[in-house]
């Protein structure tokens, strides 16, 4: 059972490499996330990725003079779901600023974003961790925002390029307390988020293309400092903060957080002042490294845009948004372990992600739900791991998997058979039954026959048969003689049955 830590007890941050002292970690995280949308925030551009540099791209996203924007009713929609997944405040009325700031990939020179009405308020997300507790890390905001474009420095040694099809797609910004307080748990909290997320289909969770990414707030303080911004809920206690921008890997993530104690444990140890400034990770040499100086509100000059009106939404679209949620994964996880009698651990792994959990359900259905989630985690999970597969491209269906474990809790094959089986299917398909049938695969339940192999097993060692008469372990080892001499087409517990008996006789 999951315990929740609602105290947010600190780990003290002894293990910090080189620290001379304690300190204690303390991590904040901005999340952007790609509202699952097949149009822009404010045009009817396509977002699909890997289109052609600058081919989708509306005049408004081009900053064409003249042209206006129109908010996509279906971004702030996925917005809603996600703030109500996060069990967030839904702010009925919301609005868009001007945040203010060249870049080449920035037509506009200003973001259209949210900062002083956003549209989601404060919610949390429930985040377990690996010694069997569970930590809620608070939700700030949500806000919905422009993604910018990208510019190209690798292609021409003196030029560079400008690719805006990013620019316009939709973002949300999921901003949260200074709550995490180790590598691990911030690697986690993104990870439970992005769960969320893939459940609720507002974001696709594709980090490897950008449609997920992160900036890590990263400070350390003294021991017991946090227990006072508790009380307090005043930053400053926390320390200087550095950004670690764009992160897209929970890998990276842990690595560049530890790097970063490490750096301003090393620098406040030595009597100096950590700078308040944005830095990227370099993951080869494993460092973070100076980016620019940090930048405030105030430095971006935002003000209300004038071309888009507030945002106002009624509270019966909102409740109807909200009957609308699928099942989530904490609840799913927890009527996994009611219905089904499944572990912590096994509901776990059967509910990270959406379409394992479907098709977990689809093998379980009308048979033994503990052998399902046995042959799905190991044999099937296994198997798709070696290959590099996903679920959704497994060769073996849900109701191929499921006529196997018929086999098994029938008695037509036995463990050993159903590998061998699983494996046929896996490999090149076909109906289970039929394969068993054509290949002589049913277990041997005839006892006559049973005893028959038994008998030679006896005949065939007799010094062991001696033996056993002092050590009765020694029954295993003619079982496994008789599964052996069958081809392992023997029924294991008839064969334990005569074996018992025969050697029972031998001694009397």
């Amino acid at each position: 059972m999951i315990m929740l830590d609602l105290n947010y007890e600190t780990p003290k941050a002894k293990s910090i490499a080189g620290a001379k002292h304690d300190w204690e970690l303390v991590i904040g995280m901005e999340v952007h996330a790609q509202v699952a949308s097949k149009a822009k925030l404010f045009s009817a551009a396509s977002t699909a990725f890997g289109g052609e540099p600058n081919s989708q791209v509306a005049f408004v996203d081009a900053a064409m003079p003249g042209m206006l924007p129109v908010v996509n009713e279906f971004c702030v929609e996925q917005a809603v779901r996600t703030g109500l997944g996060l069990k967030a405040h839904i702010n009925l009325t919301s609005a868009f600023d001007r945040k203010n700031y060249f870049y080449p990939d920035l037509p506009q020179g200003y973001q259209i974003s949210q900062l002083y009405h956003p549209i989601v308020g404060e919610g949390e997300v429930l985040v377990e961790l690996s010694d069997g507790c569970a930590r809620r890390v608070r939700i700030e905001r949500l806000h919905l925002e422009q993604d910018a474009g990208k510019s190209i420095h690798d292609m021409d040694p003196e030029v560079s390029f400008v690719d805006l099809n990013r620019t316009g797609v939709a973002l949300m910004e999921i901003v949260s307390r200074p709550d995490m307080r180790s590598p691990e748990e911030a690697a986690a909290y993104l990870s439970k988020l992005r769960q969320i997320m893939l459940y609720l289909g507002t974001c696709d969770g594709n980090m490897q293309n950008g449609n997920l990414r992160a900036d890590v707030n990263v400070s350390v303080c003294p021991p017991n400092v946090y227990e006072r911004y508790q009380e307090t809920q005043d930053l400053a206690l926390l320390g200087t903060r550095c950004e670690i921008k764009n992160m897209n890997s929970l890998r990276f993530i842990q690595r560049a957080i530890d790097f970063e104690a490490r750096r301003q444990v090393a620098i406040l140890e030595a009597g100096d002042d950590v700078q308040q400034e944005t830095r990227l990770f370099d993951p080869d040499k494993g460092e973070t490294r100076a980016m620019r100086s940090k930048e405030e509100a105030h430095d971006y000059r935002y003000f209300p845009d004038p071309d888009l009106l507030p945002l106002v939404l009624t509270q019966d679209r909102v409740d109807a948004l909200n009957k609308s949620l699928p099942e989530l994964p904490d609840a799913k996880k927890q009527r996994f372990m009611t219905q089904f009698g499944l572990s912590d651990y096994d509901a776990s792994i059967l509910t990270a992600e959406l379409d394992a959990a479907h098709y977990f359900e689809n093998v379980a259905q009308g048979r033994s739900a503990k052998l399902a989630a046995n042959w799905v985690i190991n044999e099937l999970f296994g198997r798709l791991r070696r290959d590099n597969h996903d679920i959704s491209d497994s060769p073996i269906s849900p109701s191929a998997l499921g006529r196997i474990i018929d086999l098994i809790e029938h008695g037509d094959i036995s463990g050993k058979i159903a590998k061998e089986l699983f494996e046929i299917v896996y490999t090149k398909g076909g109906d289970p039954n039929q394969i068993v049938e054509e290949r002589g695969m049913k277990q041997m339940t005839d006892i006559r026959l049973i005893e028959t192999a038994v008998d030679k097993i006896f005949v065939d060692n007799p010094a062991q048969v001696a033996k056993a008469k002092t050590n009765p372990k020694l029954k295993g080892w003619f079982v496994g003689q008789v599964m052996k001499e069958t081809k392992g087409k023997a029924h294991p517990p008839t064969v334990d049955q005569v074996v018992t008996k025969k050697l029972d006789s031998s001694f009397s």
